[in-house]
This record gives C-alpha cells, structure tokens and sequence, in this order.
C-alpha cells in the first residue's frame, strides 16, 4: 500500500481552486435609518430635562427637608416635660417659618388665631388642622406648669399635625 493516496488530476485541480471559508463582517449596532437617530436624541432630551426638572423640585423643597429636620429636635423636646413649653412654641415658629418659606412675606407674616389656622387648612389637603389650632389657640399662651402636664398622646398629635403639613401642604405656582 502506498503511504499517500493519489489523486486524479481533475480532484487535484479541484481542490487547489479552493480558498478558505470567507467570514461575513460583524453585524453593526448602529442603526441604519435616520428614525433611530431621532428617537435616541428625543431620549435623551427628554431625560436631560426630567433630571434638570428633579433638580429644581429638589431646590425649591430644600425648606422643607429644613423643617423636617427642625421638627426631630422639636419633638425631643415636646417628650421631656420640662422643655415641653419651648417645644411647643418652637412648633408654631417652625410652622411659620415654613410659610413664610413658601409664600411671599405680606400674604403669610401678618396671620395669627384663627386666619393662621384657616390658612394652613386652607393649604393642606388632609385639613388636619385641630391639633394644630390646639397649639395656636390654647398651648403657647398656657403656663409652663399646665403645658408640662399634658399627655404626651398631646404632643405627639401636635409633632404628626405639623409634620403632615410640612409635607403636604401646596403651593401653587
């Protein structure tokens, strides 16, 4: 037996005329019509201004986060019945710092009683005004021996009232 098979000259002619397998070139991500450029650049337009717009309501609501902030110190103060009289006046200070925060000084500053209640019902959806007007109308004119001997269920109302309206109230624009 020979060692190497031979081949006819037309089989040999054949497989010398071969080339190796051609790959076709990778398939491009890029889109081939013009729309998909559109759509990616309305995309991304439209994403710039949804964060440009977060970015403002961010800003603009910096005076609440404030208030918040003041309120967790506030409601220390309202569980310890010896700084319960400054809590509570702290809370309507809160309260009226925030409104003046939110709406121009003229329309806010000069309200107190029942126009600073009727006020801040008036902006809040939840109208969770009467623990709020317990404070205004009773609580920060009482001496510090009968605002120290409330229930602390009180307080906590009056801490949930303001928070909720800190939170809540609206501003139209």
């Amino acid at each position: 037996m020979e060692a190497t098979a031979r081949l006819d000259p037309t089989m040999e002619a054949a497989l010398r005329s071969l080339h190796d397998i051609a790959m076709p070139e990778p398939v491009s991500w890029m889109p081939q019509t013009w729309g998909w450029a559109v759509l990616a650049t309305a995309l991304l337009v439209m994403l710039v201004l949804a964060g440009f717009r977060w970015v403002l309501r961010y800003r603009a609501n910096a005076y609440r986060r404030e208030a918040l902030a003041l309120l967790v110190v506030i409601e220390e103060r309202l569980r310890r019945p010896e700084t319960r009289r400054d809590g509570i006046r702290e809370l309507g200070e809160v309260l009226k710092r925030t409104a003046l925060a939110a709406w121009p000084r003229d329309e806010v500053a000069a309200l107190s009683g029942e126009s600073w209640v009727l006020f801040l019902d008036a902006h809040n959806d939840d109208k969770a005004g009467h623990a709020i007007q317990q404070l205004l109308d009773d609580f920060e004119y009482h001496g510090a021996e009968v605002v120290a001997d409330l229930p602390s269920n009180v307080c906590g109302d009056l801490v949930i009232a303001a928070r909720n309206w800190i939170e809540r109230h609206h501003v139209s624009a």
